[in-house]
């Protein structure tokens, strides 16, 4: 059976008029390993049609029942669950649940996987009913919104070092196509040089060719005129 408080106070009654959270639990599928709730009422039996409804896959989603709101959120098979009579307010109860998942999963790790309903209810049960307590008093707003900038903050930071760590590569990319456009302009130093000497021996080997030619016409126009030996001049 889920934990309830002794008999409501004046004190447990004026914080009964101003609390978010009435009811909580964790399970695996629709087999309760905890649960809490400051108040009487068929919420168990509620809960195991909206646990009926959850499937396994990771999720984090808000159920409407009646005049209740049921936030969850499940991750590796286990429901997170809390019951609220507000459905405006979302932050605190997501911050709840986030809170109590992390603390369930420090404390039993994969023995939640495997344990019976209720195995975890004596212990657990208390955690939730001390985190209960902080996030349905004046107090856990504040905290929330602290909580919730602190995460934008880690969230911009590690936007941050990714932006960093991805300009990084960019950087290696661009250092890399440096060091290859300088070894193609090496080449192409080196190709050109080639060429240009190519080039220039080519022109003196033409030159060359030209002289020859022409010291031959001279030669042989001048043979006529004069002979062979050069008697006739």
């Amino acid at each position: 059976p889920p934990r309830s408080s002794p008999a409501p106070s004046t004190a447990a009654a004026e914080a009964s008029a101003r609390m978010t959270i009435l009811y909580s639990l964790v399970a695996r599928g629709k087999t309760v390993l905890a649960e809490y709730t400051f108040t009487s009422g068929n919420f168990p039996t509620i809960t195991r049609l909206v646990l009926s409804k959850i499937g396994e896959r990771d999720a984090k989603m808000s159920y409407i029942y009646d005049q209740y709101v049921f936030h969850y959120i499940v991750e590796d098979r286990l429901t997170y669950l809390c019951m609220c009579d507000d459905a405006n307010k979302r932050r605190l109860p997501f911050a709840f649940l986030e809170d109590v998942k992390n603390r369930f999963r420090a404390t039993y790790g994969d023995r939640a996987h495997s344990a019976i309903a209720f195995a975890m209810n004596e212990d657990f049960g208390r955690t939730l009913q001390k985190q209960m307590d902080f996030y349905n008093s004046p107090s856990a707003d504040s905290f929330s919104v602290v909580s919730s900038k602190l995460d934008d903050v880690r969230n911009v930071m590690v936007q941050n070092i990714e932006m960093v760590l991805e300009r990084g590569e960019k950087l290696e990319l661009l250092v890399d196509k440096t060091d290859q456009l300088q070894h193609q302009a090496f080449k192409f130093e080196k190709s050109s040089k080639k060429l240009k000497n190519a080039m220039y021996w080519r022109r003196v080997k033409l030159y060359l060719l030209f002289f020859f030619i022409f010291a031959a016409i001279i030669y042989v126009i001048s043979a006529v005129a004069c002979g062979p030996t050069y008697k006739n001049c």
